[in-house]
């Protein structure tokens, strides 16, 4: 017989994709493995990963699902390619921060805090904030317990409270146990009037079966009671039953608490016959000495986004927009005469001021002394003011508070508004009753408050009692799996309260990706976009652990990615090239991560066997002296430790450091803040720290990010450097052109003129769809040209218009060789290796690498004469290793200026060629914000103590080949 033939693997085949610059390729991808996509920038991989595999995953999804489940869904149009077999359901992680939601939290977005708020609702302990001790609720076989414990022959008087109250409402309240407490819902009594309110309830109480009340520490019979003697009594203890301990007295116990329960709307007491002590209980959830009453832990009580949890204050926000004093007096260091209040520099308002200074001379209110130098009284006075004389400076934005109807007013006051930590409670978001629930000695928020790594040692020490555990054992393991997971890719230094919206695109990505393995997802497509991404060489190999974990689950993981060691550990790669644009889209290999090696046409095969690489500098730039440099002391926001920095001008300088260690604490919130208010050009909050010197010694800072260039497919790049305006200039200046009286604005489709009027420039028109998302459409006008008919008649070359802005970079210099005002502008795009993108590519549709080198070449052709310091963060995302080489060419064109770049990188190839590097750590969080070596990178290298140390070790020493292995 012959041998069955082995089931073949799962693969997903693709057959003639083309979704833009992909030449009709055809792949065939192995399932449940780890595939790594990787090329040169602009080669398709974006492309082939997202716009056609990951896109066709998504579309069958949604078309699988039922017609009414498809209307609530973006309609999905199938991606340029013949045919996909093998496809799974796709999840796309991509390195982008879209969530801007203020109530998401990490905690959240990893579901973290639900298991949390499951947690505190099913394990927690109600602490009582007026006396500390734990609130409990005494149910009536406890209380009854409690009584049997006493010794035996004790003689009991169990009963119930009833308050007097006035009038006919006697009866109302003596029928409360049934009817609701105190007796709210119950119906006034009847007939005639009973006479005094105790008479009446004495009555009342007669009449439910109820003989004995406690007076004087004794029974007595109500008929016995004399009512003007009990008339200044404000409650009656009415007693149910009269009880002696004994063996076989629990259920009669437990019977009559019941009923003083339900008689005393959920309180009883007992009162020892012979001693006289009385045992109070209460089935309500509140403190019985304190009286203070609280809710029954739910998992929405512990919810911010939930109004039975939610601040009343904040309403769960953790902050409040009030008048931020930070801006009003933005600089601390000026004098009262001197402006210090920024409101009452304007003109407007100068005659506040005026008042101030005439109240001041009375008061002794120094007018010279700079503001940080007053005492807290005479602030206070400036602020608060001293009435009808001097309103202060809260009393003047109260003025203006009643002008709010004026726009120019509303303007105004929202510039010295800012967000400020919730006073009621101090930023916790959550109700008091919330956060008196404690699970480990810890409540809710100061959990949340936690790094991740503290909360791992936290839940890992947790002593639970049986009862709890088990209750809440698989509670507590669901959330130590998920800290694992932030843990295990590099996220220890997050707490769970960070805000979603305040993290970088890398971290954002990581915690998606952890969530996923939360998930245990099987069978599913994983896209990711360059996972490495703002992660140190330190770990890599934690993401690769949780990206095979990942894979071993089922799943099959498609990275896109640039890192050499990404590259290597793949099971399966593929390579697009050769170049970019027009030049790629085609697969120079695929195959076992190990076998590129053998390919000779690869550029990243190249750089992989080290036949290229990124040279050390035979020398580096000199340090000019000490004075020739931005020197920035005691920085210490968030987590810095009140460092103090130097950044040599005219160098290039790195801050590098483990994720988290403070390298955009520094960068961002601290130096270029204080830099931009310093030049006048920033009103908003500034991190803390002392002094910074040097800023003479530059004219003006810009961070250079990866913001997009524009908003709307009217912007591209020859709008962005200016570029279309001598192409503009061009067309106008031909025969046709001045025949038909066009000017070069006809050639814009931002203005009116030569632009189609229907789609107004755009190309396209959206339609609205009602309760689906808008479709766009090509305009049926211009077809999509977005120009008049008159105006695509005009040719320069034989090309009109539109045809050059189909054009890429590099096409375009050819084409325009004879006017060297534009290939100077073009020139520049393509030596920072953006010579493959179309003269017209709408901005919308750039990454965030590409348009923070668009920005670069902006800097590089503006040619002034000024020294700035450029920011970059995390230039060479999205980069191969040739393009970085580029990048770094564009950098030493901005040196040879006379600029300075200070640049945050963990790219060894970018720290090795730096002049001056800064390493901030040793670790992410609180173990961070120090700085731990400063110099050129041989010294850093040199450094034990340094994490970037150890691999730039490796990068100097050896080349590339060998930059990012383990020391």
């Amino acid at each position: 017989m012959p041998e069955p033939t082995p089931a073949r693997a799962p693969q997903i085949i693709v057959r003639g994709a083309r979704t833009h610059n992909l030449k009709n390729i055809d792949l065939t991808l192995p399932q449940r493995q780890l595939i790594v996509v990787t090329g040169v920038s602009g080669s398709g991989k974006s492309s082939l990963a997202f716009d056609t595999i990951y896109a066709e995953g998504q579309r069958r999804y949604v078309e699988s699902l039922s017609a009414y489940a498809r209307q609530f869904l973006d309609r999905m149009e199938k991606p340029d390619v013949d045919e996909i077999d093998g496809i799974c359901p796709a999840i796309a992680i991509r390195q982008k921060n879209s969530l801007r939601n203020p109530r998401s939290t990490v905690g959240t977005q990893t579901e973290i805090h639900d298991y949390l708020r499951l947690l505190y609702a099913r394990a927690g302990r109600t602490i009582c904030r007026g006396c500390g001790n734990e609130v409990l609720r005494d149910s009536a076989e406890l209380a009854a317990r409690e009584l049997a414990a006493l010794p035996a022959g004790t003689r009991l008087l169990l009963g119930f409270r009833m308050p007097v109250v006035a009038g006919s409402e006697a009866e109302g309240a003596a029928a409360g146990g049934e009817n609701g407490e105190n007796g709210e819902n119950a119906p006034a009594a009847s007939g005639e009037d009973a006479g005094s309110p105790v008479a009446a309830l004495l009555d009342a109480v007669r009449r439910k079966g109820f003989r004995r009340l406690v007076v004087g520490g004794r029974a007595v019979s109500i008929d016995d009671a004399d009512a003007d003697a009990l008339a200044g009594e404000t409650e009656l203890r009415i007693v149910v039953d009269r009880v002696k301990v004994s063996a076989d007295a629990l259920s009669r116990l437990t019977d009559s608490i019941e009923t003083a329960y339900r008689e005393g709307g959920g309180a009883a007491f007992a009162i020892e016959a012979d001693g006289g002590r009385t045992h109070s209980f209460s089935e309500r959830f509140e403190c019985g000495p304190c009286g203070i009453r609280y809710e029954l832990p739910q998992p929405p009580l512990f919810s911010f986004n939930n109004p039975q949890g939610a601040c009343s204050v904040c309403h769960g926000f953790g902050n409040v927009i009030e008048l931020d004093m930070g801006l009003v007096v933005p600089d601390p260091s000026k004098s009262i005469r001197q402006n210090a209040i920024e409101p009452w520099s304007k003109p407007h308002y100068r005659s506040r001021l005026a008042d101030l200074k005439r109240v001041a001379r009375g008061s002794g209110i120094p007018l010279d002394a700079p503001w940080s130098e007053l005492t807290d009284e005479q602030r206070r006075f400036v602020v608060e003011g001293d009435g009808a004389a001097y309103p202060g400076i809260r009393g003047f934005f109260r003025w203006l508070e009643s002008k709010k109807y004026k726009v120019h007013v509303r303007v105004f006051l929202s510039r010295y508004r800012g967000y400020l930590v919730c006073p009621g409670c101090n930023g916790a978001r959550l109700r008091p009753e919330a956060r008196c629930v404690q699970v480990g000695g810890r409540t809710i928020d100061a959990v949340c408050a936690l790094t991740v790594a503290r909360a791992r040692r936290f839940f890992d020490a947790l002593a639970l009692t049986d009862k709890e555990a088990a209750i809440a054992e698989r509670i507590v393991r669901e959330i130590r799996r998920r800290l694992a997971f932030l843990s295990d890719v590099g996220l220890d230094y997050l707490t769970l309260d960070r805000l979603s919206s305040t993290l970088s695109g890398g971290e954002a990505q990581r915690i998606n990706l952890a969530t996923s393995l939360g998930s245990g997802l099987v069978g599913t497509l994983y896209v990711l976009d360059e996972p490495s991404i703002g992660l140190h060489p330190r770990d890599n190999d934690r993401l690769l652990r949780i990206l095979r974990q990942l894979r071993d689950q089922g799943n099959t993981v498609l990275v896109v990615e640039h890192d050499p060691e990404m590259i290597r550990s793949g099971d399966y790669l593929v390579d697009l090239g050769l170049g970019a644009g027009t030049r790629g889209g085609k697969v120079v290999y695929a195959g076992p991560a190990d076998g590129i090696g053998a390919e000779q046409t690869s550029l990243t095969a190249k750089y992989l066997r080290g036949d290229l690489e990124i040279a050390v500098p035979e020398s580096r730039r000199k340090r000019l002296p000490q004075s020739r440099a931005i020197r920035l002391l005691g920085a210490a926001e968030h987590n810095l430790k009140a460092i103090d920095v130097e950044i040599p001008l005219n160098l290039l300088t790195c801050v590098t450091g483990v994720s988290g260690s403070g390298k955009s604490t520094l960068v961002h919130d601290v130096l270029y803040a204080a830099i931009k208010r310093a030049k006048g050009g920033w009103d908003k909050r500034v991190g803390t720290h002392d002094t910074i010197d040097g800023l003479g010694l530059v004219s003006d800072v810009v961070l250079v990010d990866q913001a997009p260039i524009g908003r709307t497919p009217r912007s591209n790049p020859v709008t962005y450097l200016k570029a279309f305006d001598p192409i503009r200039e061009l067309f106008a200046s031909t025969r046709d052109a001045r025949s038909r009286a066009l000017t070069a604005s006809h050639f814009s489709f931002n203005v009116p003129g030569g632009r189609c009027d229907a789609c107004e420039g755009e190309g396209e028109l959206r339609v609205e769809m009602q309760f689906l998302a808008d479709v766009f459409v090509p305009c049926e006008h211009c077809d999509g040209k977005r120009f008049k008919p008159e105006v695509l008649e005009v040719r320069y070359r034989d090309c009109n218009v539109v045809d050059v802005l189909d054009m890429t970079v590099r096409e375009a210099l050819s084409f325009f060789n004879a006017s060297p005002k534009i290939g100077r502008r073009l020139q520049v795009l393509d030596e920072i290796g953006l010579g493959y993108l179309r003269l017209g590519q709408p901005a919308t549709t750039l990454s965030g690498g590409e348009a923070q080198r668009i920005k670069i070449a902006a800097h590089l052709m503006s040619r002034r004469g000024d020294r700035t310091l450029y920011i970059l963060d995390e230039p060479t995302t999205g980069l191969h290793v040739d393009d970085i080489s580029k990048l770094l060419a564009a950098f030493r064109k901005l040196l040879q200026s006379g600029h300075t770049l200070l640049v945050i990188e963990h790219n060894l190839d970018v720290i090795k060629t730096a002049d001056w590097v800064i390493d901030l750590g040793p670790e992410g969080g609180e173990a961070g914000g120090q700085v731990v070596a400063a110099g050129p990178p041989e010294l850093v290298a040199a450094h034990d103590g340094s994490h970037t140390g150890r691999y730039l070790r490796r990068a100097l020493a050896n080349g590339r080949q060998r930059a990012y292995a383990e020391p």
